[in-house]
């Protein structure tokens, strides 16, 4: 994932009304979903979609 796809991915909620709220927006920008990721997973953490995290556990989409 780049910083340009989360980039994209987060003006995409705010434009579809999603994301709402300045400090949730800042908080997004500060820290990416790719942090919670394992190495597998990082390339699609800018997929709003729930991705797996090992252990049988999901992260969910960044929207939910």
């Amino acid at each position: 994932m780049s910083e340009t796809d989360w980039e994209r991915l987060i003006y995409d909620l705010i434009r579809c009304g999603i994301l709402k709220s300045p400090r949730v927006i800042r908080a997004m920008r500060l820290v990416p979903r790719s942090l919670f990721l394992p190495e597998s997973q990082k390339p699609y953490a800018a997929i709003d979609t729930p991705l797996p995290i090992g252990e049988g556990q999901t992260i969910s989409a960044p929207q939910g």
